[in-house]
């Protein structure tokens, strides 16, 4: 790798095409990545492609009549002091925070490097080009809520919330709420069983303890290899998967803990009373972000968790 004070002016230019070139083809995949579900906001990107076209331009014309046509092919990985990110086709399904996060670094990278060429060129009409393009990306961020305001109305603002609220929905609340259902519920009947079996809660907390890494782990692989989430939209299926099984072993660890307590009695109360604010959260969840009717989510989620544990007094106590 070169260093960027040993660049020539005429590779200076060359960096600063390829900058552009770069940066025009990053906003156009950005627009097109959020066209689907943020149509509005994919706007505002095509308009700042726009923009990174006519710096292009206006580059080479510079460089052509400086140095001629062939401009040499040189990037920002040849050069240090470059920041090396992650390509956007890897970046996929885009979401709202990295791309907009993504897009204030570039700018103020590119800034940062208009700034530091026109301080060691001596041409007085590239100073004066790149001074010029350092202005225009240090306000390109105003630009970009000018466009905004204008493509942005309150209605597509709307639009674009509730598709990152189903997003979220999809990718994090669904393989969590699967998971925290299946540890909370799955593991009463042998925690329960084994209580009521020994009368020892060291026991019982073995077998909880058991009976929830083990669901969580089942659980996890199950989330991660039911699908890629290319198609369903659902993300990367071992972010899911982790959620999915951390859950799980949560929802079971849960009133698997008062097992620790010495005294059964008090152990077997504290946990009853665990399950309970369990189910309560597994209600408030479904109600939250499934659109579940209160009533309706307690019924079903009470129903499940109820034949569970009777199933585990039964068993624990025959």
């Amino acid at each position: 790798m070169r260093s960027f004070d040993s660049l020539t002016e005429r590779e200076v230019l060359a960096l600063a095409i390829s900058l552009e070139e770069e940066d025009e083809r990053v906003y156009a995949d950005f627009a097109d990545g959020l066209r689907e579900q943020y149509p509005a906001t994919a706007e505002i990107f095509e308009g700042m492609r726009e923009e990174e076209s006519g710096h292009r331009r206006r580059l080479i014309e510079s460089y052509q009549e400086r140095f001629g046509n062939h401009i040499p092919l040189i990037r920002k990985h040849d050069v240090r002091g470059f920041i090396t990110r992650k390509p956007v086709w890897l970046m996929t399904p885009l979401s709202l925070e990295d791309v907009r996060a993504r897009a204030s670094s570039m700018e103020l990278e590119t800034r940062r490097f208009y700034e530091r060429a026109a301080a060691r060129t001596t041409d007085a009409g590239i100073r004066q080009l790149l001074n010029d393009l350092a202005q225009e990306e240090r306000h390109h961020k105003d630009r970009a809520e000018e466009l905004g305001r204008d493509k942005i109305t309150p209605d597509a603002r709307r639009q674009e919330a509730e598709a990152s609220r189903r997003q979220f929905v999809l990718q994090v609340v669904q393989p969590g709420l699967a998971g925290l259902m299946d540890g909370s519920v799955s593991t009463l009947a042998p925690v329960f069983a084994a209580a009521l079996a020994t009368h020892k809660p060291w026991d019982a907390f073995l077998v909880g303890l058991a009976a929830s890494v083990g669901a969580g782990i089942s659980m996890g692989f199950a989330e991660a290899l039911s699908d890629d989430g290319s198609l369903t939209g659902r993300g990367h299926p071992w972010v899911r998967g982790l959620v999915c099984g951390l859950m799980t072993a949560l929802g079971g660890i849960g009133h698997t803990l008062p097992f620790l307590i010495d005294n059964f009695t008090v152990a077997m109360t504290a946990a009853i009373a665990v399950v309970v604010v369990e189910l309560g959260v597994i209600t408030w969840i479904r109600n939250r972000y499934m659109d579940t009717p209160v009533l309706s989510a307690a019924t079903q989620v009470g129903l499940g968790g109820a034949l569970v544990f009777l199933t585990g007094i039964l068993i624990g106590s025959s």
